[in-house]
Formats: structure tokens, sequence, C-alpha cells
């Protein structure tokens, strides 16, 4: 196992380090001048010479750099150049409204899924396969944006049993945080159903025509025991890698969703930074969504090995 893990953990630590690097340039490249988006476009160059100072910005990059990820491994991403908050403090206050909305459009987008992907697989040519790939082309098709539009009209406003906007925490109130969350996860989560549908329904597809199913049925295995037990089980590989790699697109890809319900996540916190500038804000975000990238795909090798034990053999081998 620790054959396995531990070049694994070595690229992640590698690719981490890259990421600052090209964070930091990358938000360095953008057009435009912070010091100018801060003092205005009357201000004059001793203001603009007082704010560069200030936050550092007439120093070399190199130096910036290494100022920057010392502060970093301290918890200190620096303060927002816009509000004069600590970007952690921010960022602290926006992650955790997006990961639950993340984790529970994850959570409906795989149930609905995987179930969907096996019931199309085992009614191969038949209605429920139909239904199940029209109900898939129709995640695909619909825009988030307006998706979400029709559900406010439809169950905020015509039928108002859920409601249009806010946000509470599962911790204060699990039933309220439930119910302000439902609309949006399953906006952010029909896209991701869709696709986790057909890749399970081609999974299971090549699973159940592989030999050991047929020695299982063999055996006299009930339906249930076979399907689940043994062709599930060996397609649940392609389902991870997507769910994992997806996970980290919702963190940073809410953005249309949060806005729509208007929920104080990372969407709010992204559009307002780039729009000002703020670089440290920028990279405090960029930063905290790179290392969820890193720490979900670090995740889904680890599973792969729990899943699959063939995987790990075959790292340790390597």
């Amino acid at each position: 196992m620790g054959r396995y893990l531990i070049p694994r953990l070595v690229e992640s630590v590698v690719t981490f380090v890259l990421v600052t690097i090209v964070v930091f340039i990358g938000v360095r490249a953008l057009p435009g001048d912070p010091a100018r988006a801060l003092a205005g476009e009357e201000s004059d160059p001793q203001q603009l010479a007082a704010i560069r100072h200030s936050f550092g910005l007439d120093q070399p990059v190199p130096l910036q750099y290494l100022h920057y990820v010392g502060n970093a491994l301290h918890g200190d991403l620096g303060r927002s150049s816009r509000t004069g908050l600590p970007v952690a403090s921010s960022i602290g206050h926006a992650l955790p409204v997006t990961l639950q909305l993340s984790v529970f459009a994850i959570a409906i987008a795989t149930l609905i899924g995987v179930g969907a992907g096996v019931v199309a697989a085992v009614r191969r040519r038949g209605p429920a396969e139909w239904a199940a790939n029209s109900v898939a082309l129709l995640g695909l098709s619909v825009p988030s944006f307006w998706l979400g539009l029709m559900g406010v009209l439809v169950f905020a406003i015509a039928y108002p049993i859920l409601p249009a906007s806010g946000f509470v925490s599962v911790f204060a109130n699990p039933v309220e945080s439930f119910r302000h969350l439902l609309m949006p996860a399953i906006v952010l989560g029909s896209g991701l159903a869709a696709v986790v549908m057909r890749q399970t329904r081609s999974a299971m597809i090549e699973a159940l025509g592989t030999d050991y199913v047929r020695t299982a049925k063999a055996k006299g295995l009930g339906g249930v025991q076979v399907v689940v037990g043994h062709a599930l089980r060996n397609s649940l590989i392609v389902v991870t890698t997507i769910v994992g790699l997806q996970l980290g697109g919702l963190i940073s890809g809410a953005v249309i969703t949060e806005q729509i319900f208007v929920l104080p996540g990372f969407g709010k916190l992204i559009i307002d930074a780039v729009f000002t500038r703020d670089y440290p804000m920028i990279q405090g975000v960029v930063l905290v969504t790179a290392t969820a990238y890193i720490g979900i795909n670090l995740l889904v090798d680890l599973l792969y090995s729990v899943i699959d034990p063939r995987v790990r053999v075959g790292g340790a081998v390597l």
C-alpha cells in the first residue's frame, strides 16, 4: 500500500507547487492595474505609489511570490485589496456554502445517474432504457440558468413549497438547510447526473458480458446479487473517476447557480474579485480550488485501490 500511496503523494505535492507558480504568474498577467482600480481613475501618482507599496506590488515578482508562499504556509493568504478583510476569513465564510451545495448536488447526481444507468443497462432495448436516455439527454441539453429560473417560477412563486433564495447551514437547522439547497442542488447536479448515467450504463453493459458475471449466474446467484455485487462494483471505477473530477469542477463552477439562488458562496466572491482586480482574493480562491482538485484526485486514487485491489497490486509492482 505504501508503494502505491507514496508516489501519488509526491505527485500531489509537485502539482501543488506548480499550481502556486502558475496561479501567481497568471493573476499578474491579467490586464489592468489593481492599484488604479482601488484608487480610481482620478488618483494621482503618489496615491498609486502608496497603494502599490502597501500591497507589495512595487516589489519584483519573484520576491512577491516568495513572500506569498511564506505567508500562505502560515495560513495567511493576505488581505483583500477591495474590502481590507483577510482573504482566509472571507474564503472561510464562503467555502462551506459552496461545499454543502456541491456535495448535495453530487449526492443527487450520483443517486439518479447510477440508478438510471443500472436500469438502462439491465433493461436494454426497452421502455426503461429509452426513458433513462431521454432524461440524460434532457439533463445535458438544458442550460442550468434556464432550469434554475424555471424552478424558481414553479416551486417558489406559482407553488411556494421551496424558498427561492438564501442559505441556512446544515449545522444550524438541517431541515431548513435541506429546503434551501434542494432546488440549487438539483439544478447544479442535473448535467452531472446525465453524464454519470451514460458512463454507468456503458460500464455496466461491458461488465454484464464478462466471464465472471456469467460464472456468477451459473452458480445460481440471484439477479440482484449478480448486478449489484459483481457487475456494479466493477463499474464503479469509471463512476468514481467522473464524480471525483466533477466535485472539483462544481466547487469552482457553481457561480451561475449561486447567483440565481443568491447563495453567499464562491460565486459572488470570484465575480467581485475579478471585476475589482483583487489579486489576493483571486489567488486565494484559485489556490483553494486547485487544492480541492488535488485532494480529490488523491482520494479518487485511494478509492481505486479499495474498489479494485488489482490497481493497488499493480501500483506496488511498478
